[in-house]
């Protein structure tokens, strides 16, 4: 197995490859995906202002107690279809999708999808 230490500066170092060409604006802010071993957590920021926007993530209580028994694919997927939902109640419709230097597969293709499946476009 990979060394834990080297994997995430990987890791880092792909996100800041990403985030030089991937900015968000108001009019279409990013959607920042962070994944731990057990929780994932999503923002949408205004990088311009730097400020996030939205959060939404499996520690967020109006979603951990729809949680139960959904494996962390599902949780996920459950995570950006709220994320969306709040994101268009707030006027925002178009983001621009920073995964954070995770391979788009999994859990963050699942946040993603969700996501889609809100509403959201990008």
């Amino acid at each position: 197995m990979a060394d834990p230490r080297i994997t995430e500066l990987s890791r880092q170092r792909r996100h800041r490859r990403v985030r030089a060409k991937v900015q968000g604006t108001p009019e279409r802010p990013r959607l920042n995906v962070f994944r731990s071993l057990r929780h994932i957590y999503a923002q949408v920021i205004d990088d311009e202002a730097g400020h996030t926007l939205i959060e939404a993530s499996t520690v967020d209580p109006s979603i951990a107690e729809k949680l139960g028994e959904l494996d962390k694919t599902a949780q996920a997927k459950l995570v950006g279809e709220v994320l969306a939902k709040r994101a268009l109640e707030k006027g925002v419709s178009q983001v621009v999708f920073d995964r954070g230097g995770y391979r788009y597969h999994g859990r963050v293709k699942a946040l993603a999808e969700g996501a889609r499946a809100g509403g959201l476009v990008f």
